[in-house]
């Protein structure tokens, strides 16, 4: 169950929701858990839960700009980012506060989605090493 708890934490701390992983992750470690298997589960929930903001940009940048979800001008900002870094910027989708935006422009500008994964889950692996 662990696992499960370490894996819904890093899907949602991945998301717009301002959460942390880490300390779960820590947490986790004490309890002397499988470190490989921690690793890959913190992983693939923190690149799954950026998938989920590359689909909100994908769908939904007018309706997440029109409900003030997103401020326009962070929205501006992060493209323009993004244009000029391309998808190396998607190196610091681990980042805070940067990265769910990141991630989310990348689903705006129709980014190629296997490049997005590729990089994503290099990202998040670094984050948990």
């Amino acid at each position: 169950m662990d696992y499960f708890y370490l894996f819904f934490i890093a899907f949602l701390s991945a998301t717009v929701f301002p959460l942390g992983s880490e300390a779960l992750l820590v947490y986790n470690l004490s309890l002397d858990l499988n470190i490989f298997l921690l690793f890959i589960v913190a992983t693939a929930g923190n690149t799954l839960g950026s998938l989920v903001n590359y689909y909100i940009g994908l769908k939904g940048e007018k309706f997440l700009v029109r409900k003030k979800i997103l401020k326009k001008e962070k929205v501006l900002k992060t493209k323009r980012i993004f244009d000029k870094y391309g998808g190396y910027s998607l190196l610091f989708s681990w980042v805070p506060i940067i990265g769910d935006p990141i991630t989310i422009v990348a689903g705006m500008l129709f980014y190629n989605l296997k490049k997005f994964i590729y990089l994503t889950l290099i990202s998040k692996g670094i984050r948990y090493l």
